[in-house]
């Protein structure tokens, strides 16, 4: 007889775990907001190597006359006991209510986000500003995802850890509240967005290519299409809509793209259909794009090269009659292979 799978997520999830024997263990937390009337947006990612002696920390800020404030780094650390390098701390005040993300420390101001296809020339060439961050992050929704076990409580395997992205991982929409201070000037936030928390082996090379839209319109209406692979017969479509106060899974969904010749995103028409039968049809458009990416060489010598596009994306999607407009995350990862993103929608030519 089959074991039965399930998901599983209690409170003490919202804490860092006893890391893994695998090298790779990462434990990270992923935050953002967008406040639609002032077209300001944030995200802020903690991802703890314990076993690598360093965490993952960035900061990205997009403001509201299209120049994005940025910083990532590798502290080092010694345990898993607390999110909390680099000068980005994330507390968690009541778990699966609410959280407080603080920063203190420096961005670079890039009046051209594309500037950072090359990181060296872009923290060298732009002005760097002294930066704070206090913003108070609340659930709107309840949590989605958590932790796949058979029912008897046994862990599944999850094979290699080398092939491994995370063996657990949950979402929340969230209202974040709170002040961002760079250099002289100050921004008050008043927004919605979407967090996220996974624990596990991670390389940025185990997915091959994938398309997450994070995307809130009010506290009773968000959503996340998610496509992951590099087959289009075969990806994993998924992801989930926030209706009222309750989630249904997303069973399928399309993302057509369209890219400029760097092949960024710059829009997308995107399709959904829910577990209820409901069907969505969501436009987005791009407002501001920042290119990063992560490096990781073979025991071979070979070196892997992943892309991270994350842009700052305004969607509107008829709902019930009404023309929904909010804000959100259009992320695309791709290995880059021979100069090019191996992601299956991106044109060939």
């Amino acid at each position: 007889m089959s074991k039965k799978i399930v998901t599983v997520l209690e409170p003490s999830d919202e804490f860092p775990h006893e890391p893994d024997a695998a090298t790779n263990y990462n434990e990270s937390m992923y935050f953002n907001g967008f406040d639609l009337k002032q077209r300001l947006g944030a995200w802020f990612r903690l991802g703890n190597r314990a076993n690598e002696g360093y965490a993952e920390m960035t900061v990205c800020l997009y403001l509201p006359d299209g120049r994005v404030g940025f910083m990532f780094d590798r502290p080092a650390i010694e345990s898993n006991d607390e999110m909390r390098a680099g000068g980005l701390h994330i507390e968690v005040v009541e778990p699966f209510e609410h959280l407080r993300v603080t920063y203190s420390g420096n961005v670079v101001v890039l009046a051209d986000p594309a500037q950072m296809t090359n990181p060296r020339e872009a923290f060298k060439e732009n002005p760097h500003e002294p930066c704070t961050v206090e913003l108070d992050v609340f659930g709107v929704s309840p949590m989605y995802g958590g932790r796949p076990v058979y029912d008897d409580g046994t862990e599944i395997d999850t094979g290699p850890a080398e092939k491994s992205f995370a063996k657990a991982h949950y979402e929340q929409h969230t209202r974040v509240t709170g002040a961002i201070s760079i250099g002289p000037e100050r921004f008050t936030m008043d927004g919605l967005g979407l967090r996220d928390k996974s624990w596990g082996p991670r390389y940025w090379q185990a997915i091959s290519s994938y398309r997450w839209l994070p995307m809130v319109f009010d506290e009773n209406f968000a959503m996340m299409l998610s496509l992951i692979g590099d087959d289009p017969a075969t990806m994993r479509r998924s992801g989930m809509v926030l209706e009222g106060d309750e989630y249904h899974k997303i069973v399928d969904c399309t993302i057509d793209t369209q890219y400029d010749e760097l092949f960024h995103q710059t829009s997308m028409s995107c399709w959904a259909k829910s577990e209820t039968g409901k069907e969505y049809t969501i436009e987005g458009k791009v407002e501001s794009l920042i290119p990063l990416r992560n490096r990781r060489r073979q025991p071979s010598g070979e070196e892997l090269f992943t892309r991270i596009t994350e842009a700052m994306t305004f969607y509107e999607c008829e709902h019930d009659g009404e023309t929904k407009v909010g804000m959100g995350m259009s992320e695309y990862l791709d290995q880059i292979v021979d100069g090019r993103p191996t992601g299956p929608d991106v044109p060939k030519n």
